[in-house]
């Protein structure tokens, strides 16, 4: 049986898959019958001829019965939902349905699952009808973020005896996405941010004259309401205000992808910690109006090269963020460079924020970061603390520090809401600044 979800799969198999579906018991009934029939040749006993013909028929019947069982089954599957965070359980729904005019008889059930979602589930169902559904759900969790597959789902068919089992596998397969962990962040005023959108956008309009409009062609989905009609008139075709787009601040996520920058694996390791802060960074930025852009240190952008599109509503950004999150993994990327490149790159423009959560760095990174904080407006990194550390902070912090970063030094474990807060108090982001308060 082979199809995809919701289309119809054909039971039927050729006669030496049936017989290569005899189980441990069909195999121990042929082996006994086949022994019991060459005693009673060499022995001359009738009755035992008999016993020996009926254990060697039993399973042989079974075999053609089941051979010639026509099924025609149709499953599908469904995730809900089909992205969730770290340690949030899922639900998968398996609805199996009968299409044809013959009822099935036992069909057991089982549903390929990776090993960190949990164990295979198995499922038993009793005869279905002609024309009837049945369906069984389970639950999978996962502390590992990542790409999961789910299926081809398994059937398999027994005859009443146990003597053969036939299975047969769908094609299809579903994936689970699970994505980081994010935290809500309170709200604090970050350095080098510019004004938020309904600021930029009253602020626009109240400095622009008539005279000042810089007019544009008009585009498919502007709003009528800001037509230009002197404009229009002058150039002969519809002209819109350009002054009533709002500025949005920008801000960029750098995330330390460097293999050699982190120490540990597993769900409570600093390097997971790290990619669980920037999504809760990104979910936050955005909600707050930012353009958001997420790079790592291979420089190349997340989700992709194409971006997640100007016309992106911000939970569809998150969304698709956060699912490049849960895929991104340690590159052996020597260095900074490249991040720097991305950075200086661009579109042209200075200014913004920059929040970086970075591993362990050595004195060449030094100077890129330098280089890092001269391209941005604000910037605030997140290094990992290191046993012994005094309060004022040395080397990553000290180097961060004397190149006008503000550091945060944390541990796995410790709650980004309490740091993302520190770092207001820490002079609101100002240059320079470490929690400590030393400059």
């Amino acid at each position: 049986m082979a199809g995809g979800p919701g289309e119809p799969g054909e039971w039927r198999g050729s006669l030496r898959a049936a017989l290569g579906g005899l189980t441990t018991r069909g195999r121990s009934f042929l082996a006994a019958g086949g022994a019991a029939v060459v005693c009673a040749y060499v022995l001359g006993q009738a009755d035992l001829l008999r016993v020996g013909v009926l254990l060697t028929a039993l399973p042989l019947v079974c075999v053609g019965a089941l051979h010639r069982t026509r099924h025609r089954v149709a499953a599908s599957r469904r995730l809900s939902p089909a992205s969730v965070p770290t340690g949030t359980e899922a639900g998968v729904h398996l609805l199996v349905e009968n299409v044809s005019r013959m009822p099935t008889g036992v069909l057991m059930l089982q549903d390929r699952v990776p090993y960190v979602l949990g164990s295979r589930p198995r499922f038993v169902l009793d005869r279905v009808e002609p024309g009837g559904r049945r369906q069984v759900s389970y639950r999978v969790r996962s502390d590992l973020r990542g790409r999961y597959p789910l299926g081809p789902l398994q059937l398999r068919l027994t005859d009443p005896f146990g003597l053969v089992e036939l299975t047969r596998s769908f094609s299809s397969y579903d994936t689970l996405t699970v994505v980081p962990r994010t935290e809500p962040l309170p709200a604090v005023r970050l350095a080098g941010e510019a004004a938020g959108w309904d600021e930029g956008r009253q602020r626009s309009l109240a400095t622009a004259g008539d005279d000042d409009v810089i007019p544009r062609g008009y585009r498919h989905g502007d709003d009528l309401r800001r037509v230009h009609w002197r404009s229009t008139a002058r150039y002969g075709e519809l002209m819109v205000r350009r002054e009533e787009q709002p500025h949005r601040p920008r801000c960029t996520v750098l995330l330390d992808t460097r293999l050699r920058a982190w120490a540990g694996s597993g769900p409570g390791s600093a390097f997971e910690w790290a990619v669980s802060g920037a999504a809760s960074v990104v979910v936050h930025l955005l909600e707050r109006g930012y353009s958001v852009r997420l790079l790592t240190t291979t420089g190349a952008p997340l989700p992709g090269p194409e971006g997640t599109g100007p016309g992106s509503s911000p939970s569809e950004t998150a969304g698709l963020l956060l699912e490049a999150l849960a895929v991104v993994e340690r590159s052996r990327e020597p260095g900074l460079s490249r991040a720097v490149d991305a950075l200086e790159g661009g579109d042209g423009e200075h200014g913004g924020l920059l929040v970086a959560f970075l591993g362990r760095l050595d004195e060449e990174d030094g100077a890129l970061v330098r280089r890092m904080r001269h391209r941005v407006g604000g910037a605030l990194a997140f290094v990992p603390r290191v046993p012994g550390e005094p309060a004022a902070g040395d080397g990553p912090r000290r180097t961060l520090r004397e190149a006008g970063w503000t550091a945060l030094p944390y541990a796995p474990g410790d709650a980004l809401p309490a740091l993302w807060r520190q770092a207001d108090r820490a002079g609101g982001l100002a240059p320079g600044r470490t929690v400590g308060g030393e400059r």
